[in-house]
């Protein structure tokens, strides 16, 4: 089978974690029963985005893979017979936490987990404070449908991520996704911000000739006295960069149908992998020098 159909679900958060998770669910069902074979959910999905401050006792929300989340969306998969990404906050031991997402396969099984390789640290977005950096690498796993990419949110601004992930044979890269305004700025940078969002992903897909879906949070969310405004837009490209799918700004299960045929063909005529020059390659190792 070429043919594929995924699903991304725009989701807005809330305090409760039980809520947050049970509406996860019926979108998940909700995605089931239109047909989607292969669903994703956003960034951090089981809580507000807690990493606008820094708290200690945040450190709480925190658990095991596998563990409490991970053990009903397993029994979730097994039931529903699809593959999921979800997104979680993983304590690994004692005092070293990960932003981690794990794919879940048909037969309710874990078979891969990616800890966040880049981790921001800008203004309520204080994710250094809670997340070591990923210790697992960059991730392409093969399902009984496609080979998943899995990347997370600051990752999607870097194309050594999305070309790595390629190059060990994703033909999907998912980026569950936390990012939006900071209300003050909105007026002055939204509309450039989110282009800059959208045109970094198309990039990715045309340059590595891959699938490209990214699922966002959307709504307004206080923490403390810090908000975001969740800006939504959850996107799904083509290897020759064209939108299959895109969200607006408010609770949405996103569904396409992706055909693998494609990538061959858009590789065979925009041959990257092809002139690529690994043999000039060195410098990328090296941090940049003022002129």
């Amino acid at each position: 089978m070429s043919k594929i159909k995924i699903a991304i679900i725009q989701m807005k958060m809330v305090s409760s974690r039980i809520k947050n998770l049970d509406n996860a669910i019926n979108k998940i069902r909700k995605a089931q029963q239109k047909g989607a074979q292969i669903i994703c959910l956003p960034e951090l999905f089981l809580s507000n985005y807690f990493c606008q401050i820094e708290k200690h006792s945040n450190f709480k929300l925190a658990e095991k893979i596998p563990g409490k989340t991970s053990d009903i969306l397993c029994s979730l998969c097994k039931e529903l017979k699809i593959i999921l990404l979800a997104s979680l906050f993983e304590k690994k031991l004692a005092g070293i936490y990960h932003n981690t997402c794990i794919v879940i396969d048909q037969r309710g099984k874990i078979i891969s987990k990616y800890r966040k390789m880049h981790i921001p640290d800008d203004p309520q977005y204080y994710e250094k404070f809670y997340f070591t950096p990923g210790d697992l690498g960059f991730k392409s796993v093969k399902t009984s449908k496609i080979n998943i990419g899995t990347l997370i949110c600051w990752d999607q601004w870097f194309p050594e991520a999305a070309r790595l992930t390629s190059i060990l044979g994703a033909e999907i890269i998912f980026y569950p996704t936390a990012i939006g305004w900071h209300p003050k700025e909105k007026k002055s940078y939204g509309k450039s911000q989110l282009e800059s969002w959208i045109s970094i992903q198309r990039s990715h897909a045309i340059a590595n000739g891959i699938y490209v879906a990214a699922v966002n949070r959307v709504g307004l969310e206080k923490v403390g006295s810090k908000t975001l405004e969740f800006w939504g837009n959850s996107i799904i490209f083509d290897p020759s960069g064209n939108i299959l799918a895109k969200a607006k700004n408010s609770e949405e299960v996103l569904i396409c149908n992706i055909d693998l045929k494609k990538i061959e063909t858009v590789r065979q005529h925009w041959p990257f992998f092809r002139d690529r020059r690994i043999d000039k390659y060195k410098g990328i190792l090296k941090n940049p020098k003022n002129a």
